[in-house]
């Protein structure tokens, strides 16, 4: 198989397209994908459970929304050659291009002051969380291979707990978790993110 092309522009908001929508990527030799972030991301992330990652370049036509277009600014999406870049994944099969959440499962507003969550949070070897937080927010870091951002939010009134490294260990009581805005399907109580230094994507820019 040659090149394969899809249109997933019209994905609605917060949606990831349907494994059955990406049959073709596993054998093909290049991939033209136009759509939202999730779009690319679904891309990747069928490459890499084919252990094609590295063998097949990526171009992608971004979507018109805000997230599309940081993303396109930050891979220099337009400009340049072809080129290799890490991959971000996790333990449910995912990967991560722009940006992840981790939060409370329920949005109670009984829970005053605001939902909150319960968990130990591991970025590399440093402990980033014991106790109740808000959230947790996560980017891979542009500047540095193989490495992820992460942004832990106690409560309003606490600066943000910031640190950077390879992986984001959670265990956590059930929490929801969203990949480049996109809902995990179900609560989950523990969660990893990590850069792979072994895996790489290829970019057609």
């Amino acid at each position: 198989m040659a090149s394969v092309e899809l249109d997933l522009r019209r994905l609605d908001p917060g949606t990831a397209p349907l494994r059955s929508d990406l049959d073709e990527v596993a054998e093909a030799d290049t991939v033209l994908v136009g759509g939202p972030v999730p779009a690319l991301a679904a891309v990747l992330a069928a490459l890499h459970r084919a252990g094609r990652t590295a063998g097949v370049p990526v171009a992608w036509d971004p979507g018109d929304d805000g997230d599309s277009r940081a993303l396109a600014r930050d891979l220099g999406i337009g400009t340049g050659r072809e080129r290799e870049l890490p991959l971000v994944l996790d333990d449910h099969g995912g990967v991560l291009l722009h940006r992840g959440r981790i939060e409370p499962a329920t949005d109670d507003p009984r829970r005053a002051p605001g939902p909150r969550l319960g968990l130990q949070a591991h970025h590399d070897a440093k402990k980033v969380a014991d106790g109740i937080v808000r959230r947790i927010d996560v980017r891979p870091d542009r500047k540095a291979a193989d490495s992820l951002r992460v942004h832990v939010t106690v409560s309003s009134l606490r600066p943000v707990r910031r640190s950077t490294g390879r992986a984001l260990q959670v265990a956590s009581d059930p929490a929801r978790v969203f990949r480049d805005g996109v809902p995990y399907p179900r609560p989950v109580t523990r969660w990893t993110w990590y850069a792979d230094p072994r895996i790489r994507w290829r970019l057609r820019p």
